[in-house]
């Protein structure tokens, strides 16, 4: 099987599937050929098979997805590849190069709770919720390598959860099953194993593949539109600036955001606030001001014009009006600071590593371009679209400031989850 796989990463094939990768062919075979002697070594036999899962970048709808909101997002040529080949056995092992192994027997899939935000947990609960939908589930040998930046906003976590799904639907499942549900999958196994309450923009994202909109009114049956364009006609890069920050120990932060929104949302007898009319919001706002307090109004607030600012971006980026989507990628930045507040986590006074990168691109970018928040905040990333006279010394003076390597120039790659040979 390995042997079938090295000839195809030589022929033309190969090609055609690094240039959907967005990744040049020498640098994809070398890496792939890497993997498989790894998988070798590790399991003493070859790898039946390669996969791709992507990371990816929210580029409109900061936090809009927990609220049955709209998102703008693309799949991004960083990912999560993986040699993997069935073992016969009711167990899945799963080698991320460099973090150890992770072992999951398939007889025992309830969720555990000193497994709350681990690898293992994922893996348990992903295994789970295909069998609870009677999709096939059997072991697997997998190992992987990953330049997905962990913490980076770029969906790490998101990645891996894909990537496990996608493995089991290439191995055992013929291919069949549709990438909405492996996100849905994902999404699963991270509120109810992982213990992370996020909505399904990372998942879908990693999982659909390209840049598309969508709409999670309703979550069971989500609308996504593909959206072909490439910033780099519109003469700007797409920069993903590391901020030094880690996502670790951030989950109270993140489950603050959608407690305070539960809680303007029963104020109405509702479960999101995409069910809750703004009129009837401001109307009431008196009354939610001493029941919720004044940050969940703030957020609410952000929810609201944020899930506007989705739906224009989507209008103007197809219709050319870059200025307009620039525009508003700044506004959606400066609701995510002023009414969200996930920029600088509470009562953190001397580490406030988002802020500073966010004021760092202020003042590179003079006017040009534009930036914001990046994924859940408080940590992580930010996002910046800069001009391509201005790449190669913004780049430079964000390293010089924040370290080599924390400045990543990014392309959205048009293929999500997915089997490569």
């Amino acid at each position: 099987m390995a042997g079938d796989i090295y000839s195809a990463l030589e022929g033309e094939k190969a090609r055609e599937v690094f240039g959907r990768l967005c990744v040049p062919y020498k640098e994809g075979r070398e890496r792939c050929e890497r993997l498989l002697r790894g998988f070798e070594s590790a399991f003493g036999r070859p790898a039946e098979a390669l996969f791709s899962a992507p990371g990816r970048t929210e580029i409109g709808g900061n936090h809009t997805d927990h609220e049955n909101g709209c998102v703008l997002a693309g799949s991004v040529n960083l990912d999560v590849l993986a040699a993997a080949a069935p073992n016969g056995k009711s167990e899945i092992n799963f080698i991320s190069e460099g973090f150890g192994t992770i072992s999951v027997n398939l007889s025992e899939l309830e969720p555990k709770a000193r497994e709350l935000n681990t690898s293992e947990a994922l893996v348990r609960g992903v295994a789970a919720r295909f069998k609870q939908l009677g999709l096939e589930c059997a072991g697997f040998d997998a190992y992987s390598v990953s330049n997905v930046l962990s913490g980076s906003g770029l969906s790490s976590s998101a990645a891996f959860e894909v990537m496990l799904g996608t493995i089991l639907n290439g191995l055992f499942n013929d291919g069949k099953i549709d990438p909405v549900l492996i996100a849905q999958i994902g999404q699963y196994a991270e509120n109810n194993y992982f213990g992370k309450p996020c909505g399904l923009l990372d998942q879908m994202a990693c999982s659909v593949g390209g840049a598309v909109f969508m709409d999670f009114r309703d979550t069971k049956n989500p609308l996504f539109e593909p959206l072909d364009f490439d910033f780099s006609l519109f003469g700007h890069e797409l920069c993903i600036i590391d901020s030094g920050a880690d996502h670790a120990d951030l989950t109270d932060e993140y489950s603050a955001i959608t407690g305070e929104l539960d809680a303007v949302c029963a104020y109405f007898g509702k479960e999101v606030l995409r069910e809750v009319s703004r009129e009837d919001f401001e109307r009431e706002l008196p009354a939610l001001r001493k029941l919720a307090g004044d940050r969940a109004v703030l957020r609410a607030y952000h929810i609201y014009e944020e899930n506007e600012r989705a739906l224009a971006q989507k209008q103007a980026l197809p219709a050319g009006d870059f200025e307009g989507f620039l525009r508003l990628v700044s506004e959606s930045g400066r609701s995510s600071f002023m009414y969200l507040q996930n920029v600088v986590p509470t009562g953190s006074v001397k580490a406030q590593e988002v802020a500073f990168a966010l004021s760092l691109c202020e003042r590179l970018l003079k006017g040009r371009g534009a930036f914001r928040v990046h994924g859940g905040g408080f940590a992580g990333t930010v996002q910046a679209f800069v001009p391509h006279d201005m790449a190669e010394d913004f780049k430079a003076e964000i390293e010089r400031v924040l370290g080599a390597g924390s400045c990543y120039v990014l392309q959205i790659r048009p293929l999500g989850g997915a089997r490569l040979f």
